[in-house]
């Protein structure tokens, strides 16, 4: 699970969206906390690579802005253009961040439910 986590790195997928088919699989057939634990991984990446992107195009922005007497009349469309990047960009980071917050939490649930059998499973032991 972890190699296809790895070769699903938001490096080598920076031009697709981090909610590919591949990861959704991933994501479904998590089954340990390490799996869960490399799926949020993976969101955490993808959200600081799109902030990135929105910064850079934060920046374009107010450059648009500034400069607009350089682009004649494109310099409105260029501005909205660089307005929707950062909006798509900044509902991705979110739903990004939101799922890798929701792994984590199974992989705290999983840690807690492993730790918890194992506290019990001394106490069967010495029953017996």
């Amino acid at each position: 699970m972890a190699g296809l986590l790895i070769s699903l790195s938001p490096s080598a997928t920076a031009a697709k969206p981090a909610d590919t088919p591949e990861i959704r699989a991933a994501a479904q057939h998590a089954t340990t906390r390490s799996d869960h634990e490399a799926v949020a991984k993976y969101y955490e990446d993808a959200a600081k690579q799109t902030q990135v992107k929105a910064e850079e195009q934060k920046e374009l922005l107010e450059h648009y802005e500034n400069k607009s007497y350089l682009y004649g009349r494109r310099a409105q469309d260029l501005q909205a253009h660089a307005y929707a990047q950062v909006r798509d960009y900044e509902q991705a980071i979110e739903a990004n961040i939101k799922e890798a917050s929701l792994h984590r939490q199974m992989a705290s649930k999983l840690n807690e439910n492993h730790a918890a059998s194992a506290s019990n499973t001394p106490d069967v032991v010495n029953g017996l």
